[in-house]
């Protein structure tokens, strides 16, 4: 190939970050890292730059700290939800116990990394998210199981069209954030089928964390709190020791 070939082949963009930290430190060191992996990374201090540079910007990916002074990462979560604003967050939080973690799911966050935290499973989580958010985008399922006819998936009494992104259980619309939608339609997908933690962990966040993680067990826990009904049969199984699985018992 000519040097002229080659120099006009188009070039993938960079994913834009932007990363809200109030620590300048961690700040400069993730920028930094999140720069080295191919990232084009803004970053900012507050929780009002960060409000501001998403309206300027609109990024394909935030990365905001928990605690920030003024404006906290939940309630700029909360602000762009309230606004419509669907680009994939993902919360940094020293808060380790699982009702803090629920409060960023809750605000509308993706997925969430405690600290201390490696780089490398920052990284798996901003490419799982990002991957999910292509794959929505272009209609990518996550089987090859047989969809209904309009495209829409189904089992039990569930009911949801990936490519709108949305859910129903009976005549009731989910409120679900992007890994709970994932997360659901992956176990909607295999209905009956009891799936393993590690692969859950491959499937939805491409990475996985370890058995000492409580992640997975956060979000099943969550997205049950949203699917079940008062007197209706629970449709998320734990199987003990092996994984979960999606059936009217």
């Amino acid at each position: 190939m000519s040097p002229t070939a080659a120099s006009a082949t188009p070039r993938a963009a960079s994913p834009t970050v932007l990363l809200a930290e109030d620590d300048r430190a961690i700040r400069h060191a993730l920028e930094r890292a999140l720069t080295l992996e191919g990232y084009e990374v803004t970053a900012v201090a507050d929780g009002v730059e960060a409000i501001a540079q998403a309206h300027r910007s609109a990024p394909d990916i935030l990365v905001l700290d928990v605690m920030m002074p003024g404006i906290d990462g939940l309630q700029v979560c909360r602000v762009l939800r309230a606004e419509g604003d669907r680009t994939p967050i993902l919360m940094l939080t020293a808060l380790v116990e699982t009702p803090d973690r629920i409060a960023g799911l809750d605000a509308g966050a993706d997925d969430y990394v405690v600290k201390p935290f490696d780089v490398e499973e920052v990284f798996a989580r901003l490419r799982a998210l990002l991957r999910r958010t292509n794959g929505a985008a272009s209609g990518d399922g996550q089987d090859a199981s047989p969809a209904e006819p309009d495209g829409q998936v189904a089992a039990a009494d569930l009911r949801m069209d990936p490519q709108a992104r949305r859910a129903w259980r009976g005549e009731r619309e989910l409120e679900l954030t992007r890994t709970e939608f994932d997360l659901l339609e992956l176990l909607v997908r295999n209905a009956g089928i009891v799936l393993d933690h590690a692969t859950i962990y491959d499937r939805i966040w491409g990475y996985d964390f370890g058995p000492g993680s409580k992640n997975l067990a956060v979000y099943v826990g969550y997205l049950r709190r949203k699917v079940d009904e008062p007197g209706a049969a629970s449709l998320i199984h734990t199987v003990r020791g092996v994984g979960y699985v999606l059936r009217e018992d």
